[in-house]
């Protein structure tokens, strides 16, 4: 992946965007890619102290470098237990997790999630992978950040498929649904910017737009009409030290590309 004039690329200043999000002392379920990138770069930078849990039972390691998986023996490496995926998601319905990691092939203005089909369930014009544990990570984390491209094929006003539970109707949706109160999604990072949801509503609202991107495209890359604050914030680009270290992390560019 070409760099930018300023010398990151895209996946780079999404990897750091998310890594700062991450406030140390706090629990993260991580899942396979550019998760992993920002948890680790969140670990060896301002959170030293945050407890990485990989799905398949790796809690608390120090990965040298990216693993290939959820699986991978190094999501094991100086941990503090070479658990199971029970353990995992049992830690994850106890409320012990505080951040998730989710991606999106659709997303619409509550945060709701598709990564089921495209198209009609029965005859889908495409299939995708579905929950794996999407669902469990979107219902039970007290905050979910969201990576994904946007257009308006992924930013949509009606999902083709709900797997995984955002704010379902809006305000009260999660709660009448039986989900655990002040649980939810959070921020979704995309290639263009960075947005929340209203407290109030829980419609996704603009908190930040990447350098070189402008409104109009944001506008032109959304199927459903966002929040958009009055005056809107720049996203912060990665420091030479945190770009140092995500090319530490993924020598052989496996997410960051070379």
């Amino acid at each position: 992946m070409a760099r930018k004039a300023n010398g990151y690329t895209q996946v780079e200043l999404m990897a750091s965007i998310a890594s700062k999000m991450l406030e140390d002392g706090k629990s993260i379920f991580v899942g396979t890619g550019l998760p992993v990138i920002a948890t680790v770069l969140a670990q060896r930078t301002h959170a030293p102290n945050i407890l990485i849990m990989y799905e398949a039972g790796g809690i608390g390691p120090q990965c040298p470098v990216i693993p290939v998986s959820v699986g991978d023996s190094r999501t094991y490496y100086r941990g503090i237990a070479a658990s199971s995926m029970h353990d995992v998601m049992s830690a994850l319905q106890s409320g012990y997790v505080d951040y998730g990691f989710l991606g999106a092939a659709q997303i619409d203005i509550f945060g709701n999630i598709n990564t089921t089909v495209i198209g009609d369930y029965q005859h889908p014009k495409i299939r995708l992978p579905g929950s794996g544990g999407a669902n469990d990570v979107g219902s039970l984390c007290h905050k979910n950040i969201i990576l994904m491209k946007q257009d308006e094929q992924r930013f949509v006003n009606k999902l083709d498929f709900m797997t995984t539970p955002g704010y379902l109707t809006g305000p009260g949706g999660r709660e009448k649904a039986g989900l655990p109160e002040n649980t939810g999604p959070y921020r979704v990072i995309t290639q263009l910017g960075v947005y929340g949801f209203d407290h109030e509503t829980k419609r996704m609202r603009l908190i930040s737009i990447h350098p070189g991107v402008d409104l109009k495209e944001v506008k032109r890359n959304c199927g459903f009409e966002l929040i958009i604050p009055e005056v809107v914030q720049t996203s912060e680009t990665p420091a030479k030290k945190e770009l140092r270290i995500l090319r530490e992390i993924d020598p052989s560019g496996i997410v960051m590309g070379k």
